[in-house]
């Protein structure tokens, strides 16, 4: 199994002292982590989207590039790209110029994003919301398969027989489908032969069962075999007591917050404490308690790939540090030991 980090990159005023780092700071703070999941022997590191003012990151491509210099080995994924407000032309340039950069260590993972901010600011309409992932993701696809393409439709420009550059290293870019729980989603995912990222960051992970089945028995029935990814919260310290204390007030804060906007509950301690159960879907506690849960969770999904989110907010950069090498150095090799 595959086993990385994923990150937002909030740049957020600490809840405790009212403080912010600059953006800079925070961006280079953002390429030290980088650095550091690849020297502790992680697998993927995916960087997201967002266009709001909490969040750094508009262009996954230009960190990537950055990355790539930084790193040798690590395979630099966006996590993800807001396909339905982006012209599948220039991600797809963009992602093949990181894949040349990186020696063909560049993935895509696709999504119809969790906030809507990209649709008006690059003159979308919300009503077409599925309707242009789907003509999006189809003219996605044709790139990466051939140089020249003839393409028509709804939302778009057509395309008459024109070659697309430059080529990725790799032979063609690997393309995930991020989902958060939509069976037609799912369906979509397995019919098309992509691999299937799943968000599970609330509620218990059990819950998400039939939701991969019906994926992989979609792929099966095309044709494919499925490959499915789990994105989940994750802090760890060295013990327990110490990544709950440390986790929950940056987490609580952003999860109020979206709360407000989405008409859910203001998250509290208990509610964090009960998702943190051997069952629940926040992993956050020592390298053990990460470790089972993370097992749970295959046992559950048979997962190729595993993804932590850990920032939830802005942590303090050496405790984000400390969760990376805690994640790198004894998570993963255990992780990896018990499936070999």
């Amino acid at each position: 199994m595959e086993i990385g980090i994923y990150t937002f990159v909030e740049n957020t005023a600490d809840p405790l002292t009212g403080k912010m780092i600059s953006a800079h700071q925070r961006i280079r703070d953002l390429m030290e982590e980088i650095a550091l999941a690849e020297q502790a022997g992680l697998d993927v590191f995916a960087v997201g989207e967002h266009h709001r003012s909490e969040y750094l990151v508009s262009s996954p491509a230009v960190i990537l590039g950055a990355a790539a210099e930084r790193t040798k080995k690590i395979k630099l994924s966006s996590a993800v790209t807001v396909l339905s407000s982006d012209d599948p032309v220039r991600v797809f340039q963009d992602f093949a110029t990181v894949d040349l950069l990186s020696g063909g260590r560049a993935e895509i993972m696709a999504g119809r994003g969790s906030f809507i901010e990209s649709f008006p600011l690059f003159g979308y309409d919300l009503e077409d919301y599925d309707e242009l992932f789907s003509e999006k993701l189809d003219l996605l696809l044709q790139l990466n398969e051939k140089e020249k393409v003839s393409w028509q439709g709804k939302h778009r420009p057509a395309i008459n027989n024109l070659g697309i550059y430059p080529r990725p290293f790799q032979n063609k870019l690997p393309v995930w489908i991020a989902v958060g729980g939509t069976p037609a989603s799912a369906i979509r995912a397995g019919t098309l032969g992509l691999p299937m990222a799943v968000a599970i960051i609330g509620g218990m992970p059990d819950q998400f069962v039939s939701f991969v089945k019906l994926y992989r028995d979609s792929a099966k029935k095309a044709g494919h075999i499925g490959k499915v990814g789990i994105n989940s919260h994750v802090y760890i310290a060295d013990d327990s007591k110490q990544a709950a204390d440390e986790f929950y007030p940056s987490y609580a804060s952003v999860m109020t917050k979206i709360g407000r906007e989405r008409g859910w509950q203001p998250m509290n301690r208990q509610s964090f404490d009960m998702m943190r159960s051997d069952r629940g879907s926040l992993l956050v506690g020592s390298p053990q308690q990460v470790i089972d849960k993370i097992l749970y969770e295959h046992d559950l999904f048979k997962n190729e790939r595993f993804l932590a989110q850990m920032s939830v907010g802005t942590l303090p950069h050496d405790k984000m540090m400390r969760s990376i090498e805690l994640f790198g150095t004894k998570v993963a090799p255990a992780i990896r030991k018990a499936l070999s």
